[in-house]
């Protein structure tokens, strides 16, 4: 799965970003949201929205949003498995931390090759999922999406593991990692606050008071 040498990284990052947004309920992604994700003016994203439409990669249906072509699938998430490799990368081979991965990944994602990729790849020994969780597409651009729950929606007496977070908010994560939570640790919900308010869980016998952003980030099965 190699992206065609006349896709700019500019057409890389909004495909990637047409995913990702797709990716939380399914729909249609507005030009608006689009706009919002890539700090950029609503007319710059629809005029790139334009451009990707001629070329194949979504399908834009005015006042319904855009979605993704499979050529388009295929753009997107061949950078997705540039980032989430990198941020492996960076993090087992090189130990940065967690919550530094994500910004120079985005960086990185663009100057890769898919022969490189794969190289990254067979490194780490073909892993199925980046630092914070995220499935890493294959190299034939399949992608294990497991359904998640947040862990905001579990009831007192839940148990289950944590399985991913996002990676966009370094703070989060950093404070995850001071209290030594990670994917793949095992949890059980002891109490919920009233009104929205926090959570306390248990992780590896210590008890932890976690407020409703960080829960509503924090996913579980």
């Amino acid at each position: 799965m190699a992206v065609r040498p006349e896709v700019s990284n500019a057409v890389q990052d909004y495909a990637k970003a047409i995913w990702s947004l797709g990716q939380r309920d399914e729909e249609p992604v507005s030009t608006s949201a689009l706009a919002d994700r890539l700090e950029v003016s609503p007319a710059s994203a629809s005029a790139m929205v334009k451009r990707l439409e001629a070329m194949g990669l979504v399908e834009h249906r005015p006042y319904h949003g855009v979605t993704l072509t499979p050529s388009g699938d295929r753009v997107a998430l061949e950078v997705v498995r540039h980032h989430r490799l990198l941020e492996l990368y960076l993090a087992e081979a090189l130990g940065m931390s967690w919550d530094r991965v994500h910004e120079e990944a985005e960086v990185l994602e663009h100057a890769i090759s898919p022969a490189l990729s794969e190289l990254i790849a067979a490194k780490l020994g073909n892993p199925t999922h980046d630092p914070h969780g995220d499935p890493i597409p294959t190299a034939d651009g399949e992608i294990d999406e497991t359904p998640t729950s947040a862990l905001a929606d579990l009831e007192p007496g839940s148990t289950g593991v944590f399985v991913r977070v996002s990676d966009s908010d370094p703070d989060m994560l950093r404070y995850l990692a001071d209290r030594g939570i990670a994917p793949g640790d095992r949890f059980e919900v002891l109490e919920r606050e009233p009104f929205e308010g926090p959570l306390t869980v248990v992780f590896g016998g210590q008890a932890h008071v976690l407020g409703g952003a960080l829960t509503r980030a924090m996913r579980t099965v």
